[in-house]
């Protein structure tokens, strides 16, 4: 069912790398590591400049870490990233698509912008999956490994739908072990949109304009920039028809609402099929 749902940050890539070159982005920090997908994009991309690729992932799939090794402008970083990034130095972009959860995310936001600030850079970041189901709930890789406190009640088994901000165990879209869900969506520190939403109002001042901008589509990419980098006004050029429009949104709605579909007559098949067994 994986290979009928399009959601990988690869989609966009003539986005991403359209801005990476106008901000003459040479040193890229990517969290997440996406095996022949964006990795190996971003890793062009830094070798075509002379430039770094660091991929922080503490379990990437099978392979990357030997292609990784292989590749003169890669470095993998197999630790989480709230432990991982604050050794780097010098990094001009930073890709993020790792756990998708209120937390880590907002920890990853404030550790780059501090990084940025330290090292005399403009704020630019990528971050994926901040529109539906992880914008406004909690998806966990590894919940045992964060603090109890900022973890909602969730479930392996439990699925998501588009109209319900519950749960349902064996149905909708659900990680079938690989991750859980947030029981609920909604609500304080719940979501990867809510962790952008409440670093930029803790990070913009009056004399701090960050920008912001939210493509809805393939699951939703955000671009958060200083708005005031000398080329701040090239990249909100490249961002801006993609830009919560209302036409993406509609064509995404319409192809998750097909893709639920679909997995609902599989459920329906299967308990068929289960039940008649069982008679």
């Amino acid at each position: 069912m994986t290979n009928l749902l399009i959601h990988s940050m690869s989609e966009f890539s003539d986005l991403i790398l359209g801005c990476l070159n106008a901000a003459e982005a040479r040193h890229i920090a990517e969290i997440g590591a996406e095996f022949g997908g964006m990795s190996q994009l971003l890793a062009n991309h830094a070798a075509q400049h002379e430039g770094s690729l660091t991929s922080i992932d503490p379990a990437p799939k099978p392979g990357f870490a030997e292609w990784a090794a292989s590749s003169d402008c890669v470095t993998h970083l197999a630790d989480t990233s709230h432990r991982a990034m604050p050794g780097l130095h010098d990094i001009d972009a930073w890709v993020i698509d790792g756990d998708h959860n209120y937390y880590t995310v907002l920890g990853e936001l404030r550790i780059a912008d501090e990084l940025a600030r330290r090292d005399g850079k403009p704020l630019l970041a990528f971050l994926h999956d901040v529109s539906w189901p992880c914008a406004r709930r909690d998806m966990y890789y590894a919940p045992d490994t964060l603090p109890p406190e900022w973890v909602h009640p969730h479930s392996w088994d439990g699925g998501v739908t588009l109209d319900d901000p519950g749960i349902r165990i064996g149905r909708g879209f659900r990680g079938a072990g690989q991750f859980a869900f947030a029981n609920r969506a909604g609500g304080p520190r719940n979501g990867v949109l809510t962790a952008v939403e409440d670093f930029l109002d803790e990070a913009r001042s009056a004399d701090r304009s960050l920008a912001w901008a939210h493509v809805p589509a393939v699951l939703g990419l955000g671009i958060l920039f200083d708005a005031t980098a000398p080329w701040a006004a090239d990249i909100a050029a490249l961002v801006h028809p993609w830009h919560d429009n209302n036409l993406i949104a509609t064509l995404e709605l319409n192809r998750l609402r097909n893709y639920l579909a679909v997995i609902d007559c599989q459920d329906r098949e299967a308990s068929r099929i289960g039940g008649r067994a069982a008679a």
